[in-house]
């Protein structure tokens, strides 16, 4: 079924209180569908975007500052939730779209869902990752049963690649029809100016000529940052022409990362890595990804990357370790170059396979054409219009009494 407009469609969008891109990126494209959202929100997440005339954003976790007491946190918490519990009691729509959940994982994933569906609400939930747990190496038998306890009880789940719903139909038992593949739409929160390359790369003192290579985000084990500081370290080490980049927050790894931190120490003394780690501000992001040749992803484990998506909305081709799903997203020679995961050696000879290639020597014509690529096929339009689909089926179910099973045709 495909509707050109959803404006009958109202739904409470729950981010979680984190990761604004994509909250941004959905909330805006459902709105221009006619859409009208409550954003359950926090301070992080506000902007003059979410108080337009069709969204009404409900600033329920408030300051999610993270350098306060324990007691602090925990009351601060237990208000968010205290308030959530009330406003569904009230709230308007029909469809709860759960993009994120709570500090209270096990809490979310079976108390609060049974408590929207006891209310009557069709839940929607996207799953950026199917089983985060297994991917930190934290995995656990409790941890796998409230993940299938939420996914039973969703009505409609989204995930980025067919990857991950095979994964979902073959570990969680979901049926296939309650699951909708979308592109991972590509971020439109962060500031994208008239700043040029050379001014980007004066502003964090780069010399001309230098080939500069990319590692961004958050720096977790999952990523495997190691892997690209020693191919960095054993292929280029007489190379004063070429730059490791590392902009990112060490979250949740302290003893991961300064093990890295100690085995850079040299390059950083020499300047042959510029290191900020920690949080980088969206206001700050587009100096590096401007500054950068390319952007470099040595992940160990994923199914999909926002971070490669916002490379290419600034035009930076991409150098990715083929796992997941991340090689689909890849044209050889014409956005980017392929490398083994968790080999340094192949990944140096990927970073100078790049430095040889066309695609960067013709870099400054290359990156409008990357940036188009990327709109082409992972335009918010595209995901905002699968879900408005998405949305009116579960209502036109609703509305006739019927209800999804495994045998019933796929919702999109």
């Amino acid at each position: 079924m495909t509707v050109d407009s959803g404006s009958e469609i109202s739904v409470a969008l729950l981010t979680g209180g984190g990761d604004k891109h994509y909250a941004f990126g959905l909330a805006t494209a459902l709105v221009s569908k006619g859409a009208s959202l409550d954003v359950i929100g926090s301070d992080d997440l506000d902007c003059p975007e979410f108080h337009g005339s069709r969204v009404n954003f409900l600033n329920l976790r408030g300051d999610q500052e993270t350098k306060v007491s324990f007691p602090k946190k925990v009351s601060r918490i237990l208000l968010y939730y205290a308030r959530l519990i009330s406003y569904v009691t009230t709230a308007k729509p029909i469809i709860f779209h759960i993009l994120w959940n709570n500090k209270f994982e096990l809490f979310d994933r079976t108390l609060l869902m049974l408590y929207y569906k006891a209310l009557g609400r069709k839940i929607v939930l996207t799953a950026h990752n199917v089983n985060r747990s297994r991917r930190d190496s934290k995995d656990s038998l409790l941890n796998r049963i409230t993940l299938r306890i939420q996914y039973r009880l969703a009505d409609y789940v989204f995930v980025h690649t067919e990857k991950m719903k095979t994964d979902l139909i073959q570990e969680f038992d979901v049926y296939a029809t309650r699951i909708g593949v979308i592109p991972y739409g590509i971020n439109n929160a962060v500031p994208n100016t008239e700043l040029s390359p050379l001014e980007a790369r004066r502003r964090l003192g780069i010399p001309p000529g230098q080939k500069t290579v990319l590692f961004f985000g958050n720096i977790a084990p999952y990523k495997g940052l190691e892997y690209l500081t020693s191919a960095f370290q054993q292929a280029f080490v007489n190379r004063d022409d070429y730059l490791l980049i590392v902009a990112g927050w060490p979250k949740n790894c302290e003893s991961y990362w300064n093990a890295i931190r100690q085995s850079i120490s040299g390059d950083l003394q020499k300047g042959r890595i510029l290191l900020k780690d920690e949080y980088i501000s969206d206001e700050e992001t587009e100096v590096y990804f401007k500054a950068a040749d390319v952007l470099v992803l040595p992940y160990r484990y994923i199914y999909q990357s926002g971070v490669l998506f916002l490379g290419y909305s600034f035009g930076l081709p991409i150098l990715a370790a083929d796992v997941g799903s991340l090689k689909e997203e890849i044209i050889e020679g014409e956005t980017g170059f392929v490398f083994k995961p968790e080999d340094p050696a192949d990944l140096a000879r990927a970073i100078d396979r790049y430095f040889s290639s066309d695609l960067f020597a013709n870099l400054s014509s290359r990156r409008q054409k990357i940036e188009e690529f990327a709109t082409r096929h992972h335009s918010w339009d595209v995901v905002g219009q699968l879900t408005i689909n998405a949305y009116s089926e579960l209502l036109r179910l609703r509305s006739s009494r019927e209800l999804p099973n495994h045998e019933s045709s796929n919702l999109l």
